[in-house]
């Protein structure tokens, strides 16, 4: 048996000082990693901060060609969102595909990108678009935000606190979800930028993450269409082999939902 005090903070400098005073302190988010994990007896923290319930953590907010998403904001109040429906609404599709309606009710943004599962959807967005993750510190391109796999670039205590979006002329999102967790067993986000760039990752098919993928970049900066990835090879080399499915083929998967995340960006 071990013992975890639990605190429901009341604001993000609240949730600070819990932590520091704690000698194996975690944050709580929406749960949908952390307790499962200590159900499963493999992290016992002496204090659970819950930072669910800070008001300065939720929501969304539409100025100019920025979206911002506070940490926070669940996933099925990502997907419902009218600011987001209409700054990115392949954000919103994707938010809409995680998991089941009981974990989008508690799942959060930041929790999902503090935790970096290799094949959670966020990431693929999030580095695709190239966003920058707020944090208590500072602000951390997406580049420079993943680290690999369940590692970021957040130092001890240092609390994700919103997620800025630049608005994309063009962005879409496919994937193929195991069917029983609805984790990406492959997705691609493909994001073409007002100025014309082009940027594709692909989560869940990855050994270090989530990862951009240069070869459907090239293909689509030279002709945005679906049908310009048909002669597009994806190397194997690296990418995940498991029970539900080889190397290869998820090779073969992050060119198929490349093509279907192209036809539903438009």
């Amino acid at each position: 048996m071990y013992e975890t005090h639990y605190h429901r903070a009341s604001s993000v400098d609240d949730a600070a000082a819990l932590f520091a005073k704690g000698t194996d302190a975690k944050f709580l988010a929406g749960g949908q990693t952390l307790l499962p994990v200590m159900k499963q007896r493999l992290a016992a923290p002496s204090d659970v901060i819950d930072l669910g319930k800070i008001k300065d953590l939720i929501g969304v907010e539409a100025s100019g060609d920025t979206l911002t998403i506070k940490a926070a904001t669940t996933h099925y109040d990502v997907a419902q969102s009218d600011a987001v429906r209409k700054a990115i609404p392949a954000l919103a599709h994707l938010a809409s595909m995680i998991g089941d309606p009981a974990v989008r009710h508690r799942g959060t943004i930041g929790g999902s990108l503090a935790n970096n599962d290799p094949a959670a959807d966020y990431p693929a967005a999030v580095l695709a678009l190239g966003a920058t993750v707020k944090t208590t510190k500072r602000s951390i391109a997406a580049d420079d935000f993943f680290k690999g796999l369940f590692a970021t670039a957040l130092e001890d205590g240092e609390i994700i606190t919103a997620v800025s979006f630049p608005v994309p002329a063009k962005a879409g999102y496919a994937k193929f979800p195991n069917p029983a967790s609805r984790f990406a067993l492959t997705g691609v986000f493909v994001a073409k930028t007002k100025a014309g760039d082009v940027r594709a990752t692909a989560t869940g098919a990855s050994q270090s993450g989530v990862m951009r993928v240069p070869a459907i970049e090239q293909a689509l900066k030279a002709n945005w269409s679906a049908g310009a990835l048909g002669g597009v090879t994806i190397s194997a080399n690296g990418l995940l082999a498991d029970i539900h499915g080889s190397a290869e083929y998820r090779a073969n998967l992050v060119k198929v939902m490349g093509q279907r995340a192209v036809t539903a960006a438009g």
